[in-house]
């Protein structure tokens, strides 16, 4: 017994521990450097690609509101120049309320400056009274508005290193030019605005010149000297040296010793471009962080394997533990995001309910200074029916009064049903479908866009089958696509002399309701239906009646394409299954 005790207790511990566990050791080194190697690539151009897009995208916004700026202030000449008190005080040399009249100018407009030059190019009316009786006879503004007679734009350099942009023109009577009009654009706004933002902003003109940016010295420079500036904490070091930060790809400058990249645009403007320079902080802070995780993630799991070899039932007893509880965190989480996920999408749906009524509402707008005509007429008529019933009256002649009577009520009902007509179409539309009349839709829409119709001089013709054409749809939203598409119709053919308009209304495999005009066709057929997308002036619409109509008819299992006519203008059809028919809808 005794031996027996001593050989289990001499029993040696068997071969080959040792060098298992350095191999489990190895191994697991090994994976955490893979690991971390492939999630700092994968994750550095994840958050990189994210960067640069909203990057991309706030460059988009700041190209926007230079061009809108741009585009507002190219008219004011114009207006002005041919505004009679202006040309008669050029004629008759009287400036004495010409200052004044400028100032109410530029506040009605917001401009950031007007002058008003005689043909010697003398300063005789300004919103700056200082400078009334200067001489611009040599500006570039002054000599290109005699050469040119429609708006000129100009931009100078001065003394102070900033750009002044104008926009000129000369103004003419009787053919003659008697002086011209200067309208300064105050486009350095927008340069203090981004001054308070992270990223480095700079526009050039199409010299490749820097003439707007939030570091001032930069400007009347090209972009590779601004870049070689090193004076101040705030300018850029161009990266000569190969570089590669640990978070991300080599970066394209370093702005304040910090990697930054760089995004480029053309704004659509005499050759313009916007640069940015946009830190990777993000993208730096968000990698490591999750590479530290990772790395103390790893760390831990190596502890654990020490701990697991010499105590395998306990260490198996708290990983099950500490899995159990990290996946409660999981599930709890998963939870949550689920939750926000289902609110985001039902906000999404309000969203785009709302969007569409608000076109609708839009559409209404634009109608009510017609309708406000439609309405006068007969109330014009009622008092005449009602002054020349007062005088029957007095004469005793009873039978002609309730005759005079009997038409206001007349009059009455046709008012009451143009208010109708407006109240059911600002009405919302719902998600129940019922058999539709198209041909009755057609009508109502004519009916809606009458009042607009009488204003301008447009031929209607309309051809619609005897039988009725019916679609499962919902008939206020159908309607308010068709009202869409004649909008669009007489905004197409605005500046037509003989502006037509034709509806074709057809029912074969489908029921397609054709709407044509002689407009000046579409010039981008590719993203007509985007939204935002519009060729209108500023201010006229916000591209959104076709998006909200698409996607009304996608709704109703229908299709809406647009396409040029061979002998000019526009071609838009609307493709909807007929009721009762096996033809699938559209795709």
């Amino acid at each position: 017994m005794q031996d027996a005790a001593f050989q289990t207790e001499a029993e040696p511990a068997p071969p080959g521990n040792g060098w298992r566990l350095r191999i489990a050791v190895g191994l697991l080194v090994i994976l955490a450097v893979v690991t971390v190697l492939v999630t700092n690539r994968w994750m550095s151009e994840r958050f990189t690609d994210s960067t640069r897009s909203r990057a991309e995208l706030r460059l988009a916004l700041y190209s926007g509101n230079l061009l809108t700026e741009l585009q507002r202030t190219s008219v004011v000449p114009l207006l002005l120049a041919r505004d009679p008190a202006l040309i008669g005080a050029l004629g008759s040399a009287e400036f004495s309320s010409t200052s004044q009249r400028l100032i109410s100018f530029q506040a009605e407009i917001g401009a950031a400056s007007i002058l008003l030059l005689d043909k010697d190019g003398r300063t005789v009316g300004a919103t700056n009274r200082n400078l009334i009786g200067t001489s611009h006879r040599a500006a570039p503004y002054f000599i290109d508005a005699q050469r040119n007679r429609d708006t000129v734009f100009t931009s100078a350099l001065r003394e102070q290193g900033m750009f002044d942009f104008t926009y000129s023109r000369a103004v003419l009577n009787d053919n003659r030019m008697v002086g011209v009009i200067v309208v300064a654009v105050d486009l350095m706004k927008y340069e203090r605005a981004w001054a308070g933002l992270q990223d480095a902003v700079l526009v050039t003109d199409s010299q490749g010149i820097v003439i707007l940016s939030t570091e001032p010295r930069w400007r009347g420079l090209t972009i590779p000297q601004a870049l070689a500036a090193r004076d101040a904490p705030s300018a850029i070091r161009r990266a000569l040296q190969a570089t590669a930060d640990w978070a991300q790809q080599p970066p394209d400058a370093y702005l304040k010793g910090e990697a930054v990249m760089k995004t480029e645009s053309r704004v659509p403007f005499r050759g313009w471009r916007i640069v940015t320079f946009t830190a990777y902080d993000s993208v730096r802070e968000r990698v490591n962080g999750i590479l530290a995780l990772e790395i103390m993630g790893f760390a831990i799991l190596l502890a654990l394997t020490f701990y697991l070899l010499s105590r395998k039932a306990y260490s198996q007893s708290m990983s099950f533990q500490r899995e159990s509880a990290e996946l409660r965190l999981l599930n709890a989480r998963l939870q949550r995001e689920i939750a926000e996920r289902e609110k985001v999408q039902k906000d999404l749906a309000v969203a785009e309910l709302t969007l569409a009524q608000s076109s609708k509402l839009a559409a209404l707008g634009e109608m009510s200074a017609a309708v406000s005509h439609e309405l006068n007429q007969p109330l014009a008529a009622m008092k005449t029916y009602l002054a020349g019933a007062k005088l029957l009256l007095q004469r005793r002649r009873t039978e002609e009064a309730l005759s005079s009577f009997q038409r206001i009520d007349d009059l009455i009902e046709r008012m009451g049903a143009i208010t109708r007509q407006l109240k059911s179409y600002a009405r919302k539309g719902g998600e129940a479908f019922e058999p539709v009349d198209m041909r009755h839709c057609v009508s109502s829409a004519l009916s809606m866009m009458e009042p607009q119709l009488k204003i301008r001089v447009v031929r209607i013709s309309r051809a619609m089958p005897r039988q009725p054409v019916m679609v499962m749809a919902d008939k206020l939203r159908l309607e308010q696509v068709i009202i869409n598409l004649l909008r669009n119709a007489l905004d197409a053919t605005k500046d037509i002399p003989s502006a037509q308009i034709d509806i074709l209304l057809s029912a074969g495999e489908t029921a397609t309701l054709t709407v044509r005009d002689n407009g000046h066709g579409i010039e981008d057929l590719d993203n007509l239906f985007e939204p935002f997308y519009t060729t209108k002036k500023p201010g006229e619409g916000v591209g959104l009646g076709l998006a909200i109509s698409s996607g009304i008819v996608t709704d109703l299992g229908g299709r809406l394409t647009a396409r040029n006519a061979e002998s000019g203008g526009a071609v838009f059809e609307v493709q909807l299954p007929i009721l009762g028919s096996d033809v699938k809808a559209a795709e």
